[in-house]
């Protein structure tokens, strides 16, 4: 076990010899401690759970949340990792749009997380990291999530007229269009979606990967 910085770096179990990080729990409840204190009634929850600290805001607080996380000096989260989206149907509100930060000056680390739906949009925090720009715009092109003030809100991993959002759990797993190069036409064309078979379900049983019970011909060996 050796000890970096602000965090400690333990060698995991199966003896490979990789570095699993993990802050500790002082540092943990600091950081905690400083959001619940600054962001008042803006901070809907805090929570600390496997050695990470995620906290979830009110949507319409975010780019006030992520400017005090970068410029408060006891925190000093200035590096925006990454922006995602998690899509969780059955809720009305089903949308988790999540902003992980980093601070390479107390090496620590921070996950803040704000809900929305399909029609409501988040505020693009661009202002505060210009790095969300192009992560705010997959959000946008994978899952539907809309953000307002985005200064160029377009997609940007699907190709020109795709039609809805792929990462959404309702979106069907062969999408709408296929396309394919026509050689007569000598281009790349676009066209409705033909399965050339059922689509069929495997249960890859065998008699070294299955659940135990009886696989189908263990009844004749019986008999």
């Amino acid at each position: 076990m050796a000890d970096q910085g602000n965090g400690m770096a333990t060698e995991a179990a199966d003896g490979t010899g990789a570095r699993a990080w993990t802050e500790p729990q002082e540092a943990l409840e600091q950081s905690r401690s400083l959001a619940q204190s600054s962001l008042g009634g803006d901070l809907l929850d805090a929570v600390i759970d496997r050695g990470e600290l995620t906290i979830e805001v009110a949507r319409e607080s975010i780019v006030r949340a992520l400017a005090f996380l970068r410029d408060d000096p006891g925190l000093q989260f200035r590096v925006l990792v990454d922006v995602c989206g998690v899509d969780y149907p059955e809720r009305e509100e089903r949308f988790d749009v999540v902003y992980h930060l980093l601070s390479m000056h107390r090496n620590r680390r921070i996950r803040v997380r704000v809900r929305t739906d399909e029609m409501t949009p988040v505020p693009s925090v661009v202002d505060v990291f210009p790095t969300a720009g192009w992560f705010e715009r997959e959000a946008w092109d994978l899952y539907g999530i809309f953000f307002s003030d985005h200064p160029d809100l377009r997609r940007i991993l699907t190709d020109y007229g795709f039609e809805g959002h792929p990462l959404r759990k309702d979106f069907p797993l062969t999408g709408y269009v296929e396309m394919r190069y026509d050689d007569e036409q000598k281009r790349v064309v676009y066209e409705p979606v033909k399965l050339r078979q059922n689509f069929r379900n495997f249960d890859f049983l065998s008699p070294w990967e299955g659940d135990g019970g009886l696989l189908p011909g263990d009844e004749k060996a019986s008999s």
